[in-house]
């Protein structure tokens, strides 16, 4: 087996493949995020006087993923159990080759952890980027249906049966809200995730040591003697890679990572909700929607499968799971795990691209769903009028009585189902009923466009209040604006 034939391309996994978010979490992009890091921290330490200008230039100039074997770098990993040691030799070896004495600055003061978790992190803010503008793209489309079908009758169902009516709109309308949701707990995220750095137990002893050595020069950017140089280098880290400056460092304090993990399985199953609910609506008994291009069969060519409904929906089953073991990392021993530490990496690179794919397709979805109308209104009326048993009910209360109302509703029901009759005409055969009901008064109770309640104004009260959420989403990203989230290009922090 070659290279080629061991890279994970995608071919089991669809619902990724090709997004922007596999590109941003491959094995390139981690490599890049590592170097990334590395050319950060030595920025870093020459800003504070840790170590010569020139060393960090020439650092920064080696810090080019596509000058580096991955393949060769995973395999060598194996013996260290994890790729920072093997990439930390070859990018040694790279600035040696320009300048011999600025290798020896290269990783100084750091664990493979603080490389290996920054990077985690540089990723993660690099694919929840793209993931939010594409649930900004669902958001704007979801608007747009909810507005459109504010008052399109439905049934609405509950257990699998026809319950009562509801509206289209407002089903629309329920979706935009998860979608803002999850934009919501990813766009909090986008503005916390921290850089780490802690040195070999979490105490940036080594930084203060390399410090102390230079102490003429330690100074911070506004030229100021430094008195903890760690915690000034923790700062200034974090400020050259865009990252949120910690308040301690987290090699066991996981909570960066049950973040990701929790907000990650939420937007997952948000859009497996969206997705659940188009794909029984695009049953071919059902028909009331259907995806703007569908998928073919190898077996069947009449079918248009609902395809991106369904990896959705594999998606939101994958992710929950995998977000467990995030969650799990908080169960960290001593102050750097074994086992716990190296079981994060690829979960957490499968939960984003899942994510991505999901958050992706259900874009593509939402703008391009179709809406049959006609097919929504005549299922309403495949119960003869029972979906409007309820409103039924009522009116014979104030008639008759809760208890005779009870009665007559639930004896004219069953006869409507054994006879095969609609409920109206059993209704407008009972002598006592027509009493106090003519057929014009029956039939107006049993239209079931008329009581659909305050499906159009919660509508409304939802595009108000999404809106006013939206506007603050927006001063949100614009606060953090400075920050790039797209992928770097190579040798950039």
């Amino acid at each position: 087996m070659n290279t080629a034939d061991a890279a994970d391309v995608g071919l089991l996994s669809p619902g990724r493949a090709g997004t922007a978010v596999e590109q941003a979490t491959g094995d390139t992009a981690w490599l890049q995020a590592m170097l990334d890091a590395e050319a950060a921290l030595s920025r870093a330490q020459a800003s504070l006087g840790f170590i010569p200008p020139s060393a960090a230039a020439t650092v920064g100039s080696c810090a080019d993923a596509d000058a580096y074997d991955v393949r060769g770098i995973a395999l060598r990993a194996r013996a260290g159990g994890n790729p920072v040691i093997p990439l930390v030799a070859d990018l040694t070896a790279a600035v040696a080759a320009r300048d011999p004495h600025a290798a020896e600055y290269v990783h100084q003061g750091a664990t493979s952890q603080d490389i290996l978790d920054t990077a985690a992190m540089l990723v993660s803010s690099r694919a929840l980027g793209m993931i939010t503008t594409d649930l900004d793209r669902a958001a704007v489309a979801l608007r747009r249906l909810a507005a459109e079908h504010r008052d399109t009758p439905l049934p609405g169902r509950t257990l699998t049966q026809h319950a009562v009516p509801t509206t289209f709109g407002l089903k629309a309308a329920g979706w935009h809200q998860l979608v803002l949701d999850a934009r919501s707990r990813l766009g909090t995220l986008l503005g916390q995730l921290p850089a780490q750095l802690g040195g070999a137990a979490g105490t940036l002893a080594a930084f203060d040591a390399y410090a102390n050595a230079n102490a003429n020069t330690c100074m911070d950017t506004a030229g100021v003697a430094v008195t903890t140089p760690g915690i000034a280098l923790l700062a200034e880290f974090a400020r050259e890679l865009g990252l949120a400056e910690p308040l301690l460092p987290w090699h066991t304090l996981r909570t960066p990572i049950a973040d990701l993990g929790a907000a990650l399985a939420f937007t997952a199953g948000a859009l497996g909700k969206i997705a659940a609910d188009v794909l029984l609506a695009t049953r071919t008994e059902t028909g009331e929607l259907a995806e703007s291009v569908g998928g073919g069969s190898s077996a069947m060519p009449h079918k248009s499968n609902p395809v991106r409904s369904t990896l959705i929906a594999a998606a939101a089953r994958h992710v929950g799971p995998l977000a467990t073991v995030l969650i799990g990392s908080l169960v960290s021993e001593d102050e750097r795990p074994a086992g716990t530490w190296h079981a994060e990496w690829q979960i957490l690179r499968e939960a984003l691209r899942l994510v991505g794919g999901a958050a992706e397709g259900t874009a593509d979805l939402t703008e391009g769903l179709r809406v049959d109308a006609r097919r929504m209104r005549a299922h309403l009326d495949l119960t003869g009028g029972l979906v409007v048993s309820e409103r039924l009910s009522i009116a014979l209360t104030r008639l008759l009585g809760r208890a005779e109302a009870r009665r007559v509703s639930e004896d004219a029901a069953r006869r409507s189902v054994r006879e095969g009759r609609g409920l109206g005409d059993v209704l407008a055969a009972d002598p006592a009923l027509r009493k106090h009901l003519d057929a014009a008064e029956i039939a107006a109770l049993l239209d079931p466009t008329t009581y659909t309640g305050s499906a159009a104004a919660l509508v409304d009260r939802a595009l108000s209040v999404l809106a006013e959420a939206d506007a603050r989403s927006d001063s949100t990203d614009d606060r953090h604006s400075g920050r790039d989230t797209r992928p770097r290009t190579r040798g950039d922090a």
